[in-house]
């Protein structure tokens, strides 16, 4: 009896992985930390040991309450590295404060609303014949392209950053991880 309920157990399993089904899925990390697409973004986010100076800026800036609510929100999300190649003292001048404003800007630029998972954004990169214009919550502008297996998303200013870790779900959209911070103009 043991044995047959072994061998249910395989085939009610193999079954479901072939049909694609939720029972088994890969759990995705960031930072060290596991992201759960049952928690929102800030409350991922806080977890991962690559996102602090993210979290520290969302904090600065208000915005936390923001990306707890419903969204979506598809969130392009610097790593403490991408923040500490910034030029010296601008993220200690953007913590400050007297400039809120400015990095709520900054920081609103990393979001596009809507969920825009790697199949999407690859969609309308194909639509837009290699590249796809994104309009930000801070209404700016993000351009995103494939170059080498890779979504790169670039800024006003130039700037282009690599996905380095794409569609990690949360309850309230999506989190893309990038190797660089975006500007606005």
């Amino acid at each position: 009896m043991r044995n047959q309920f072994h061998r249910l157990a395989s085939i009610t399993l193999a079954v479901a992985i072939a049909a694609g089904s939720t029972l088994v899925s890969a759990q995705v990390m960031v930072g060290g930390a596991p992201m759960f697409a049952t928690k929102d973004i800030i409350d991922n986010a806080v977890n991962s040991k690559d996102h602090t100076t993210l979290v520290a800026a969302v904090k600065a800036a208000g915005l936390v309450e923001t990306l707890k609510g419903p969204g979506p929100f598809t969130v392009f999300a610097p790593t403490n590295a991408a923040f500490a190649a910034l030029p010296a003292g601008t993220v200690d001048s953007l913590l400050k404060p007297e400039n809120k404003a400015k990095l709520a800007a900054v920081l609103t630029y990393h979001v596009v609303p809507g969920k825009l998972d790697a199949a999407a954004l690859g969609g309308q990169i194909m639509d837009g014949k290699g590249l796809a214009t994104l309009k930000t919550a801070a209404g700016g502008t993000l351009t995103a392209k494939e170059s080498g297996g890779k979504i790169m998303v670039g800024d006003e200013k130039g700037g282009w950053a690599t996905v380095s870790t794409a569609d990690v779900y949360q309850s309230n959209g999506v989190i893309h991880v990038v190797d660089k911070v975006l500007l606005p103009k």
